[in-house]
C-alpha cells in the first residue's frame, strides 16, 4: 500500500523511514522535482512511502567516465537580445544560467565565425588572400558575443569551459568562394589553422579563455541552407594531423581541446575508424562531438559505445542539440510537456527514417537523450541558443527553434520554459570531475542514471508515464523509498557522511 500524505512536485528531501523488523539502514536524501503538474526544481519534503513498484540499485565501485559539464550557447542570437532587455532581465538570465542559485552551466559552446544564428554574415578574415591573417579581428563579437561571456565569468562561481566551432571558412579560401558548402582548398589549410590559433589569442586578450575547438560544424553540410564547409572523416583527419594540431602545438596551445566530428551520432563509426586509426592520426584529437539531429528520439548507444571502445581516453561531448521544428510557444509550460511536438525530420525524414522522428514530448527529448548519453558514455551535454525571441530567433536564415529561455524584447518579459529546468536537473547537481556508476532499475518504466562525486551521490530519474511512481534507492546496504510524480523528472542528491 502506498500512502501519500502531501501530493507534490519537486525536488525533495525524503523523510528517512525506519521499520523494527527492516535492518537497512536509511538513506538521507534531498529530492527535487520538475513536472507536468507545475514544479520548478522544487524540493519535496513530507511524504512517506512503505512499498515500492521500482527498484533503483547503485553500485559506487562499478565506474565508467568522469564528467565534463553541462550547458548551453552563446550564439549571435542570444547575446543580441540580452543588449535588447532591461538590466534586471539581463541580469536575471545570466543569473539563472550560471550563478550558483541557477543551472551553474559548467560547459559552453560558441560560433567563430557566423552562424544561421547571427545576425548576418561575417568573417574574422574577410580581406581576401591574407594569408598571414593580418587583419584577423574578433571586432564583430564585442558588442554582444563577448559581454555575454565576461558577465557569465562573473557571476559563475566555479567558472565553465568553452566551445568554440566554426561553421564555414571565409568565402575566399573555399573552392565554391561562397559562405555555403563547398570545401576548404588545399593552399589554405595552414591559413585556416593559423585562424584557428588567432582566435583563441584574440579571446584571451579580451581575459576568455577557450577549452577546446571543434574542426567543423558539421562537417557533411546541411543542405545548402546556410554557412557551411564540408570534410570528409579522411580530410579532416589529415588537416588535424598535418596541420591545425601542429599549429597549435607550435603556438604553446597543446592544452586546447580538439574536437573531431561534430555531427549527428548515427555516422561516428565512421569518423572514429578514421580519426583513431593509428597513434599518428589520433595523437591531436581530444575526442569527437556530436549532435541529436538525426533523432531526437533515439540515442544511438551503439555508435556511442563504439567511439568509446575504439579511444576510451577520450571525450564524447553532445555539442549541440535544440528542438522544434516551430516557432516557440509562449508561456504555455503545458505545450512542452505535450505529445503534439515534432522535430525536423518530422517533416522530411523517407520512410524508412520516420520511426526516428515521432511526436515526443520537449521535456523528454532532453531528459531522455541526456540519460542516454550518460549511460553510454558521453561525458559532456550542451544545448544550442540560451534564449530566443518568440520567433524563435533571431536567424538571418529564419531557423526558427526552441530555447530554454524565450523573451519578449519589445515588453521587456522572460519566460523560463520546462526545458530550463530539465537542463538545470543535470547542469546544478552533476559536477565536472563526476564519476557516473553503475545504476539498474527494475523497470523500464523509469529511466536514470547516476554519478558520484566528492560531497555526494546523484541520481536524475525520469517518468514519461503520467501515474506517479514509487521507487526505492539502495546503496551499499542503505535504501530509502520515494515517489516521483507522473510527467516528473527527479534529482536525487545522497550526501556522503563523514
Amino acid at each position: 500500500m502506498v500512502k501519500v500524505f502531501s501530493k507534490i512536485t519537486v525536488f525533495i528531501i525524503v523523510m528517512q523511514m525506519f521499520s523494527a523488523c527492516n535492518n537497512n539502514k536509511s538513506l538521507e536524501v534531498e529530492v527535487y522535482e520538475t513536472s507536468a503538474e507545475g514544479n520548478q526544481l522544487t524540493q519535496i519534503r513530507d511524504f512517506s512511502i512503505e512499498d515500492t513498484q521500482v527498484e533503483i540499485t547503485l553500485n559506487p565501485d562499478e565506474e565508467f567516465q568522469t564528467i565534463t559539464g553541462f550547458g548551453g550557447s552563446f550564439t549571435e542570437a542570444s547575446a543580441s537580445l540580452l543588449n535588447e532587455l532591461g538590466s534586471d532581465n539581463r541580469q536575471k538570465i545570466i543569473e539563472a544560467y550560471f550563478g550558483e542559485r541557477g543551472a551553474n552551466y559548467s560547459l559552453t559552446r560558441t560560433h567563430m565565425n557566423s552562424c544561421d544564428f547571427s545576425l548576418g554574415q561575417y568573417s574574422y578574415a574577410p580581406v581576401e588572400g591574407d594569408m598571414e591573417l593580418n587583419s584577423f579581428s574578433v571586432e564583430e563579437d564585442k558588442d554582444d558575443i563577448i559581454p555575454m561571456i565576461k558577465e557569465a565569468m562573473a557571476v559563475s562561481k566555479d567558472g565553465f569551459k568553452i566551445i568554440a566551432s566554426p561553421w564555414t571558412a571565409p568565402p575566399w579560401m573555399k573552392d565554391n568562394k561562397d559562405w555555403v558548402g563547398g570545401k576548404l582548398l588545399p593552399e589554405y589549410y595552414d591559413t585556416w589553422a593559423l585562424f584557428f590559433s588567432k582566435y583563441i589569442d584574440a579571446y584571451k586578450a579580451e581575459g576568455i579563455d577557450i577549452w577546446g575547438v571543434t574542426v567543423e560544424n558539421e562537417p557533411l553540410g546541411n543542405s545548402n541552407n546556410w554557412e557551411s564547409m564540408h570534410f570528409t572523416p579522411a580530410e579532416m583527419t589529415s588537416f588535424v594531423q598535418h596541420h591545425l594540431g601542429p599549429q597549435l602545438e607550435k603556438d604553446g596551445k597543446e592544452a586546447v581541446k580538439i574536437l573531431g566530428y561534430d555531427q549527428n551520432r548515427e555516422h561516428l563509426k565512421e569518423w572514429v575508424d578514421d580519426m583513431y586509426q593509428n597513434e599518428a592520426t589520433s595523437k591531436y584529437f581530444d575526442g569527437v562531438a556530436v549532435h541529436w539531429y538525426a533523432s531526437t528520439y533515439e540515442v544511438f548507444p551503439d555508435e556511442l559505445t563504439y567511439a568509446h571502445q575504439k579511444a576510451p581516453t577520450k571525450h564524447i561531448i553532445q555539442s549541440e542539440a535544440c528542438a522544434d521544428s516551430e516557432i516557440p510557444h509562449w508561456q504555455d509550460d503545458k505545450w512542452y510537456w505535450s505529445k503534439e511536438a515534432t522535430d525536423w525530420g518530422w517533416d522530411w525524414a523517407s520512410d524508412k527514417d520516420k520511426p526516428l522522428h515521432p511526436k515526443y514530448v520537449p521535456v523528454y527529448r532532453y531528459a531522455r537523450d541526456i540519460i542516454g548519453c550518460l549511460n553510454n558514455y558521453v561525458d559532456g551535454w550542451v544545448d544550442w541558443n540560451m534564449v530566443l525571441n518568440r520567433q524563435g530567433g533571431p536567424n538571418w536564415f529564419k531557423n526558427w527553434c526552441l530555447a530554454p529561455v524565450i523573451v519578449d524584447t519589445e515588453a521587456d518579459e522572460v519566460y523560463f520554459t520546462p526545458i530550463y529546468y530539465t537542463l538545470a536537473h543535470f547542469s546544478k547537481y552533476i559536477r565536472p570531475g563526476a564519476k557516473r556508476i553503475g545504476i539498474t532499475v527494475s523497470d523500464d518504466a523509469l529511466l536514470a542514471t547516476a554519478v558520484k562525486q566528492a560531497d555526494n551521490t546523484v541520481v536524475v530519474i525520469l517518468n514519461q508515464g503520467k501515474e506517479p511512481k514509487t521507487f526505492s534507492i539502495n546503496m551499499n546496504g542503505q535504501s530509502v523509498n520515494l515517489l516521483i510524480s507522473g510527467q516528473a523528472i527527479q534529482t536525487v542528491v545522497i550526501p556522503n557522511k563523514d
